[in-house]
């Protein structure tokens, strides 16, 4: 009798070792009951009868998982290879156990064809330059693709666009270029602006006479303080000089 009791005891724990399971927070079990899909168990103590019912255990954390380096050819015939980084997680566990057979190897694969697609519709200068706009791009395919799996795409992030050694040297000769154009469409600017300036203080210069012999004198005042080891020889204007002959004439008429 106490050796039955015993094997009976022995059963009982079996059973309870193999039939009792603890999931984490982050854990859900997908139950089926003889092979048919019965319901989604999780968080914490569950009972799952052994030979009967059946589990599988999905992870419901976000994944991130690198996306491998592709070759694209951009819209403007331009060969690259770039890699990115996919950030995603299941929300509906049943489905991503029974819709496909590996989700995250699908996601892998998917993620790289449609990375593919997108920036082979989109120029190298796209690429370089709206990266946001094509994270966004991608994610929502992705996302939109992935939805039937009971997976949800949060974010995609491109990482490196790698280019070869003569597309390098190319984009390097064209920002050149780019900077010499502005800096002469500056200087044009700079120069236009000046001469306009000029062109009105001569405006007032011609009006009113006495502002150019001011000005002339000035400048001889400024010449003379700059450089004082020399003699300057300086052009008298005869509308400077005429009063002093006129008065000189005076006083030779009076002799």
């Amino acid at each position: 009798m106490t050796q039955f009791i015993i094997g009976i005891f022995i059963i009982v724990a079996g059973f309870l070792f193999y039939s009792i399971t603890i999931l984490r927070e982050y854990e859900r079990a997908v139950v089926f009951f003889l092979g048919r899909y019965q319901t989604v168990m999780g968080p914490g103590l569950i009972i799952i009868i052994p030979g009967v019912q059946q589990m599988v255990k999905v992870d419901l954390r976000t994944v991130v998982m690198d996306v491998p380096s592709q070759d694209v050819i951009s819209r403007d015939n331009v060969s690259v290879k770039v890699n990115a980084v996919l950030y995603f997680r299941v929300f509906e566990p049943e489905k991503a156990i029974i819709q496909v057979e590996n989700y995250q190897q699908a996601t892998s694969q998917l993620a790289q064809t449609t990375l593919r697609s997108v920036l082979g519709q989109h120029e190298l200068d796209d690429m370089l330059s709206e990266r946001d706009k094509l994270n966004k791009a991608i994610q929502e395919l992705l996302d939109k693709q992935t939805d039937a799996w009971g997976i949800k795409v949060s974010n995609v992030e491109i990482k490196h666009v790698d280019l070869d050694e003569s597309m390098i040297r190319a984009i390097a000769r064209q920002a050149e270029a780019e900077r010499e154009r502005r800096a002469k469409v500056i200087h044009a600017e700079g120069e236009l602006q000046a001469s306009e300036k000029l062109l009105q203080a001569a405006d007032i210069l011609s009006k009113q006479p006495q502002a150019i012999q001011l000005r002339y004198l000035q400048t001889m005042s400024d010449i003379a303080s700059e450089d004082k080891s020399h003699t300057i020889v300086f052009p008298l204007p005869m509308d400077l000089i005429g009063p002093l002959q006129a008065l000189l004439g005076q006083q030779l008429a009076k002799k």
